[in-house]
């Protein structure tokens, strides 16, 4: 399921994002209810850490708080401008002072590292396109954090604007395969080790020359690296994947450097 957002009304949703006007609206008169955006916030990405973005509702919120959906509304306008700012929210976690003491290149890197553990953490948020972005402080937040470390590379702003796609593209394509890996084994109640087993044995039974068949995938296959720890297979190859994308964009942007110089 794909999230596109900015989908509610553009002036609501950008002063919800922006904090400028976080009043209730609407109700009756008397006493209003304890609650606050931050907090209607804050339960709805634990609800979609917990058990993904499936099972977010406005209903579900409410319960959470111990409130109805009908209280929430006077604080967010509904689910479409909740996602906006869950998302945008969860992007403050990122860290904006990586060390660029040892140059751009490992700092790259760790901030490559943190996208990935961030989206392991919240993987709901791979969901959400970028095709419409959120155009919050968080989303801003991010950019700038980004951009502090790909500018150091010393490239011009037009490469470095293109630069910025290909890291977030790498890690996110990457850390998706993680992510849904471990949502299969949850929802279909079945280990990665059980459903490979199973259909490995059944393949190999009807197909006993698929890799004279197919040599190419069976020559692919031959050149796996061992596995060095419990780690699942599809996370490892997805995290040897990143590395490897990794070590060919960072080779990419060292040639870049030298043909501007």
């Amino acid at each position: 399921m794909v999230v596109f957002a900015g989908q509610g009304d553009a002036r609501r949703s950008m002063e919800l994002l922006w904090r400028k006007d976080v009043a209730p609206r609407g109700g009756g008169p008397g006493p209003k209810p304890a609650l606050s955006v931050d907090a209607i916030v804050a339960a709805a990405v634990e609800i979609a850490d917990a058990s993904g973005m499936g099972a977010l509702s406005m209903r579900a919120v409410g319960e959470r708080l111990g409130r109805t959906a009908m209280a929430l509304y006077t604080y967010v306008p509904g689910k479409t401008e909740l996602i906006d700012l869950m998302y945008d929210q969860t992007l403050t976690e990122l860290r904006d002072d990586h060390d660029l003491s040892g140059g751009w290149r490992p700092a790259v890197v760790a901030l490559a590292r943190e996208l990935w553990d961030f989206h392991l953490r919240h993987p709901w948020v791979l969901q959400v396109s970028y095709a419409w972005p959120v155009l919050g402080p968080g989303e801003f937040r991010m950019q700038q954090l980004v951009l502090r470390v790909l500018f150091a590379t010393g490239l011009p702003a037009a490469r470095v604007r293109w630069i910025v796609g290909a890291l977030l593209n790498t890690v996110r394509g990457s850390v998706q395969i993680a992510a849904e890996s471990r949502q299969a084994s949850r929802e279909t109640g079945l280990s990665e080790e059980d459903w490979w087993s199973s259909r490995a044995a059944v393949l190999g039974e009807l197909v006993p020359d698929l890799v004279s068949r197919y040599p190419l995938v069976g020559r692919l296959g031959s050149g796996q690296p061992p596995a060095a720890s419990d780690e699942p297979y599809l996370e490892r190859e997805a995290r040897l994947s990143l590395e490897s994308g990794l070590d060919l964009l960072l080779d990419g942007i060292e040639a870049a450097i030298a043909r501007e110089s």
